[in-house]
């Protein structure tokens, strides 16, 4: 049985961490560097930065924000947001990011996958799914892009497949339909994509109670549990979220 991991997502914007309901109708939620450092101390596996404007302002993702992030952990870090080319991987990951996260610039190129596999290692390349329901897709989900603006009309569970063929190490897969509302994980979005993938999966997007996680793992066949709003607003400790887990029947590490 594989270790399952919990990995707090701070969504920055203007240098703060901000958490919408749908992917808008943003709110402060605190200071990155303070939240990261505590992170690590109360368990967290991994940690995950999304510069959630960058594609939008059509600008690169924000180096000041991994180095002063960086510096306060020692646990893997993933950059996402406004990665578009190997230079841009390069940079990041010299900024003090273990792996980074592309979404609308891997759909605009897939090959940007396959070269970033071969340039850095598969494990340190992720892929971002962001997409919604829609009848029309073979599946029933679109993938959307620009942080969730943009329909490409385009299946999100066949280019998850791709994605896996192109090389990229992870998948992390997040629903529109779920995103903030702590409603639960998009289970059927989520197992969708681990049943056609062999590669991690990282549940995303709507976790508000403790059998949520249990759900993403179980259910929705995820490895790696990502959550914001309910860290952010310590709704939830990372050490209670583990606990939870382990007496359910998970492996965690403690």
């Amino acid at each position: 049985m594989n270790i399952v991991k919990i990995m707090p997502c701070l969504d920055m914007k203007d240098g703060r961490i901000v958490k919408g309901i749908h992917f808008v109708d943003l709110k402060d939620a605190g200071d990155p560097v303070e939240n990261a450092a505590f992170y690590e101390k109360e368990g967290a596996d991994e940690l995950a930065i999304l510069d959630i404007a960058a594609t939008l302002e059509n600008r690169k993702s924000r180096l000041e924000w991994v180095k002063s992030v960086s510096s306060v952990i020692t646990i893997p870090l993933t950059m996402g947001g406004g990665i578009a080319s190997l230079e841009d991987i390069e940079m990041v990951l010299d900024a003090g990011a273990d792996k980074i996260s592309i979404n609308s610039a891997a759909v605009q190129s897939p090959e940007l996958v396959r070269r970033a596999a071969k340039a850095f290692g598969s494990e340190k390349v992720t892929v971002a799914i962001d997409a919604r329901r829609n009848k029309e897709m073979p599946s029933g989900f679109e993938l959307v892009v620009s942080g969730g603006t943009r329909p490409v009309d385009k299946d999100a569970i066949a280019w998850a497949k791709q994605c896996q063929e192109l090389g990229a190490g992870v998948i992390l897969p997040t629903s529109m339909d779920g995103d903030g509302t702590q409603a639960g994980y998009d289970l059927e979005f989520t197992k969708a994509i681990s049943d056609v993938v062999d590669l991690p999966v990282i549940a995303s997007g709507g976790a508000g109670k403790l059998e949520h996680f249990y759900e993403g793992v179980v259910q929705g066949g995820a490895q790696i549990l990502l959550a914001a709003s309910v860290f952010h607003y310590r709704i939830f400790s990372i050490r209670e979220v583990k606990e939870y887990l382990q007496k359910k029947g998970l492996q965690v590490n403690l």
